[in-house]
């Protein structure tokens, strides 16, 4: 049995689902948040203390045969999560991205080779077979930290161009899939301000039209040798021709980072990781465009480090009218969609799922990235102001926790053991604070006990 919070949180999903295929459903969400180790449905089963059971192969048709929509589902979880995170009135903040599922093995038809940023290096290229997705993710800043956390809630499985030519279809990119997703995102909000995040990849003048026709802002990278224009001059009386679409030719980005008439800002940015940094940038409008493609109205700027430490870059907005300052540090805030993929792979079992089947492997990464979510959503409903009452008897001086105790709203729930060796203390606080989660970690009690003897031996 759930408890009374953590029901009532996932309560809204109950619509997507029948009512057997629910019950199965609360089953492996509560194992595979108190499993340790790999998520697969036998180990959700096993946590569940249902591994004796005879009907077992129905809890894997649940990801394999029932009928429920996860496009459905990322609908709920965006709604739920803007309606808690996001005030009225503000301007969402998504970052997409790509994440690479190291998965092997001839059975999954859509694993293929693609590369891997995480084990790659500036010298060196690595090269690893796996699942190539595609994530949208909900930039928020939870009340117990100061800084912005990434909340997935969309997630695609792309296709490789090889296996596309094999099966004759049409190979969609990354920016084609990314400008579908927009439109089913701006269905979904028809009504709040977005801005859409991306890195190099997404910085196609296509996907920028789509964005703006959705009035949708799109912030991401710039090349320096991006062909920019002035507007068009005023149409004469009687002209003869097509009307012209851009006017003159702007000097490249890489010309304007050196002229000496370029006229620098100072400012000092929130560096992720590196505390504050100073930079100094210049900004500017112009229409970016592509020959055959409609010329796209642009905000770029161009930042450079003052002691000559990272090179020089250039962004882009859609919105002329947001300033400069502002689009860098709207990108900074993509950085942290990096640590939701490693978190998600060391607490949530990403990349140790065991499916072969096609409709399982759609499900099941998804389903976890969103789980992300769902703990996060929980720790909101538990600590509503972002106080962790628990601070004056850890001898911690700051009301915001530490991120390790931040992640114990995650780790206390999902039994992730390495974690919780490292705070036994706080672990058995977290219980006296929710003593209805003792009956579903019993399995642990003998390893808490042995980590508190760790404890006192030490002192």
């Amino acid at each position: 049995m759930l408890p009374h919070s953590f029901a009532t949180l996932i309560a809204p999903f109950r619509c997507a689902f029948t009512r057997p295929t629910w019950q199965k459903v609360l089953v492996l969400l509560e194992g595979t948040l108190l499993a340790s180790g790999r998520r697969t449905v036998t180990a959700a089963l096993r946590t569940m203390g249902l591994q004796h059971t005879k009907h077992f192969n129905g809890f894997h048709h649940v990801l394999s045969r029932a009928r429920w929509s996860s496009l459905r589902l990322s609908h709920l979880l965006l709604a739920l999560l803007v309606r808690t995170f996001v005030p009225q009135g503000t301007t969402i903040e998504i970052v997409v991205d790509e994440t690479l599922e190291r998965r092997w093995g001839p059975h999954i038809t859509k694993c293929a080779y693609y590369h891997d940023p995480v084990r790659s290096s500036q010298k060196y290229r690595k090269i690893s077979r796996g699942l190539k997705w595609l994530c949208m993710v909900l930039i928020v800043t939870p009340p117990w930290t100061s800084r912005s956390w990434a909340l997935p809630f969309l997630c695609v499985l792309l296709s490789s161009e090889e296996e596309d030519r094999r099966w004759g279809r049409r190979h969609k990119t990354v920016p084609d899939w990314t400008k579908q997703l927009v439109k089913v995102v701006r269905r979904w909000l028809p009504d709040r301000p977005i801005k859409l995040i991306g890195d190099g990849a997404y910085s196609v003048v296509e996907l920028g039209t789509i964005c703006r026709s959705q009035q949708i802002t799109l912030i991401a990278p710039l090349r320096f040798d991006a062909c920019l224009y002035t507007p068009p001059p005023a149409r004469q009386p009687r002209q003869m021709g097509r009307p012209r679409l851009v006017g003159q030719r702007l000097p490249q980005l890489d010309q304007v980072l050196v002229d000496s008439l370029t006229a620098w800002h100072k400012a000092w940015v929130k560096w992720y990781g590196q505390g504050k940094q100073q930079i100094e940038w210049c900004s500017g409008t112009a229409l970016w465009y592509r020959g055959g493609q409609a010329p796209l109205p642009i905000r770029w700027v161009l930042t450079r480090d003052l002691k000559g430490e990272r090179d020089a870059r250039a962004y882009f907005s859609t919105a002329q009218d947001q300033s400069g300052l502002s689009i860098i540090i709207d990108f900074m805030k993509r950085w942290c969609v990096e640590v939701t993929f490693e978190e998600s792979r060391a607490h949530l079992g990403i990349e140790t799922q065991r499916q072969w089947s096609d409709m399982a492997i759609e499900r099941t990464t998804p389903c976890l990235f969103g789980l992300y979510s769902v703990v996060a959503l929980l720790g909101r409903s538990l600590h509503p102001t972002g106080i962790f009452h628990s601070n004056k008897l850890l001898g911690i001086k700051s009301r915001k926790p530490p991120l390790r105790m931040c992640s114990l709203l995650c780790d206390g729930i999902c039994g992730t053991i390495s974690v919780i060796r490292h705070h036994p203390k706080t672990l058995m606080l977290f219980y006296s604070r929710a003593q209805i989660w003792l009956a579903l970690l019993t399995r642990y009690v003998p390893r808490l006990k042995m980590c508190k003897v760790q404890v006192s031996e030490r002192r």
